[in-house]
């Protein structure tokens, strides 16, 4: 075996995102690029959209956070939320997303500023928004009602109404950096994160298909940990990657999945959700099976380090020998 570097592109958002590209940054041998959604409607992400007509800056924020050379106190400083004060709509926003969204008033582009607050973090990694073109997730649900928003879809889920599509509204365009990029990178892990909110999104992007046809090396897809909701009611891994495959017009190479449980009252807690743990289910012929305990803690989060060294033995083993 032959090492090297390999060029790693990243697709999601959320908080799965960010928990995948904090573990992966320590590997020496890795070259990695965030590709984020940006159709966030809710929090303060939301509301910046909406009351400044700025780009929604959570996911990307939370991602350069994962990448930054001093993680902890970077997350102290710009997470920290601002106190609401009388007479001014300031309060509730992170600190990070303000000046975000600072940062793209002034400097009028938002890749810009995504690369200036790369700088100031010293990220280790390329954060890229998949589009900067305003638009609206919007989903349909098994009984034809369609509605709008990543919110909005969220509590469908929440209400037990099954998406049958979804789509952008109006459709967006790849951001054209991001284009070149994908056309560098040797793998692609997608997920973990919010299938149908933060997962979808980014796949969906006119451009990203064509991209992800392209690149040689596997597509990996981190199974999420839980179901979101009643209506994800019977919903799997080969389901995710089922969708996955039909969105991007190649089939998912790799299914990631967990197999860990935690505590009975952890299981609980979640269940009172209506959030259980993800299946396997029948993932289609062809696809690569790689399981193992990455719930470890009462957080439904993957244990990063155990992510990241299954990640990095299905790279080693199908790109460098």
């Amino acid at each position: 075996m032959r090492l090297r570097e390999i060029n790693l592109g990243c697709f999601g958002g959320g908080t799965g995102l960010p928990s995948l590209l904090g573990g992966l940054k320590r590997n020496p041998w890795l070259r990695l690029h965030a590709v984020v959604t940006m159709f966030d409607s809710g929090g303060s992400s939301g509301q910046l959209r909406d009351e400044l007509g700025v780009l929604p800056p959570g996911d990307v924020l939370r991602c350069a956070l994962a990448l930054s050379r001093n993680e902890g106190e970077a997350r102290r400083v710009l997470l920290a939320r601002l106190p609401t004060l009388e007479n001014t709509r300031l309060g509730g926003h992170t600190g990070g997303n303000l000046l975000l969204s600072m940062m793209e008033r002034y400097s009028g582009d938002f890749l810009a500023a995504v690369d200036g607050l790369s700088a100031l973090l010293g990220c280790r990694g390329s954060v890229w928004p998949v589009s900067v073109e305003q638009a609206t997730l919007c989903a349909q649900y098994a009984d034809g009602e369609v509605t709008r928003g990543e919110v909005e879809v969220d509590e469908g889920h929440s209400r037990g109404h099954h998406v049958t599509k979804v789509w952008l509204d109006p459709p967006a365009q790849i951001h054209p950096g991001v284009r070149g990029a994908i056309a560098k990178f040797d793998a692609v892990v997608i997920g973990p994160g919010s299938f149908f909110t933060s997962l979808m999104p980014t796949l969906l992007v006119h451009g990203v298909a064509d991209g992800l046809a392209a690149v040689k090396g596997p597509i990996v897809l981190v199974a999420n940990l839980l179901t979101e909701g009643q209506g994800m009611q019977g919903f799997t891994a080969g389901d995710a990657a089922e969708w996955i495959g039909r969105t991007i017009g190649r089939p998912v190479d790799v299914i990631v999945a967990n197999t860990g449980q935690p505590s009975p009252e952890t299981l609980a807690r979640y269940d009172a959700e209506h959030k259980r743990p993800l299946p396997l289910g029948q993932p289609l012929a062809g696809t690569e099976v790689v399981t193992g305990e990455f719930w470890k803690s009462e957080i439904a989060r993957h244990d990063r380090q155990r992510l990241s060294y299954a990640v990095w033995s299905v790279l080693s083993r199908r790109l460098l020998t």
